[in-house]
Formats: structure tokens, sequence, C-alpha cells
């Protein structure tokens, strides 16, 4: 986890962080993706450099995304309607996608390294560093794995990520076990409700002007 100098803001960062997740998808494609392609970085990693394919996918992509998203639906219902789904939709996906990726990180009990500038070397093993920083939520609730295609176990999907979702209620039993067996945690929220306050707490813990750096956004 990158640490993030404190400022007085931060203070309020369980309230305005609603916002903020709701834009984060605009945020995403019209702002992140253009700065991490120019800048050719992303925060301070150097990217491999890009080869004449992955340019034309890059941009082909784009061009792509601005016709079916833009130019078609314009042409078809107007400037007015256009507008009012592009943003609602915008808004739900970037909502739902910040919220269950920090309902599985940023919460209460996970652990997080540290990272500043300066290479640091996780003394953990990899499994252990998984287990440790992830959380599940609602486990028994069919309709929310559906709905998040399984991200709900996020401590399985860390550890097993070829493996389809659909076997992820069966192998928590198994990694819950071993768990228990090796004297790790294995944190699992019972609903969504309970793990969204829970990261509410530790939004507005994190927010205080104790620490002189709060973590920011989970780098897995």
């Amino acid at each position: 986890m990158r640490l993030k100098k404190w400022v007085p803001a931060h203070r309020y960062q369980h309230i305005y962080v609603i916002l903020v997740y709701a834009i984060a998808s605009f945020a995403w494609i019209f702002i992140m993706d253009f700065n991490k392609y120019f800048k050719q970085k992303v925060y301070n990693t150097p990217l491999q450099k890009m080869d004449t394919k992955e340019h034309l996918i890059f941009w082909g992509s784009k061009a792509m995304y601005v016709l079916f998203y833009i130019a078609i639906p314009v042409m078809r219902v107007g400037w007015h309607d256009w507008a009012i789904g592009f943003t609602l939709m915008h808004i739900f996906f970037g909502f739902t996608l910040a919220v269950v990726f920090q309902l599985a990180h940023v919460v209460e009990h996970t652990e997080f390294e540290s990272i500043g500038l300066e290479d640091k070397v996780i003394e953990a093993e990899w499994a252990v560093h998984q287990v440790k920083g992830t959380a599940n939520f609602s486990p028994n609730n069919k309709v929310v794995s559906w709905f998040v295609g399984g991200l709900n176990y996020q401590i399985e999907h860390h550890l097993f990520p070829r493996i389809s979702h659909v076997h992820y209620p069966a192998l928590s039993k198994i990694v819950e076990e071993n768990c228990k067996k090796f004297n790790l945690p294995y944190y699992s929220f019972p609903s969504m409700g309970a793990a969204f306050a829970s990261h509410m707490r530790i939004m507005f813990q994190l927010g205080k002007n104790e620490p002189a750096y709060q973590p920011a956004v989970p780098v897995s």
C-alpha cells in the first residue's frame, strides 16, 4: 500500500469519499488511462515500452468507446437523454466497482505492507500476504455473489485467480480450515452492509490527524 501525506481534508474523507467513488470510472476512462499512457508509468513505476500493436489497441479501444458509448447513443436519443443515461451509468459503475474492491481490502483488521520511495522486500510468503490483506463479504448471499462475479470471495480470488468463481464457495471452506490450521486470520463479513460499515469506520479512523501519513489506494 502506498503512503499518502495527510492533509486536513482527510478528516472528512468518510463523507466525501462516496462522491469520489461515484466519479471513479469517469476519472479512470477520461483521465487516468491517458495519464498513464503519455507518462508511460503507473505512479512511480515505469511501464514497459509499448510496441506499435499496443499503441493501436489503446487508441482503437478509445475510438470504439467514443463510437459505441457516445456517438451512436447521441444519434439515437439526442444529447440530453444521452447525457443523463451516460452519467447515471458511470456513477453506478464507478460506485459499484470502488465499493466492491474497498470492501475486500480497506476494512478493519486487514493488514497492508506500507511502501514509500525505497524498494521493500515483504518477508511473509505470498499466500500469507494475500490472506492477511484481504477480506470476504456476504459469503452466503447468492445474489451478491452473482452480481459481483464472485469477488465477494476476495481471499479465494487472490489465491486462485484462474479458477472459476463458481467454485469459490467450496474453496472458501477449505481455505478457512487451513488458515485455522496454520494460525492465520481469515477475515469474512457476514453481509455487505457489515463490510461497508467497517470500511466507513476505517476511513474515518485513517482520516484523523494522528498519523503523519495515511494509506492510499491498495497495491495488490
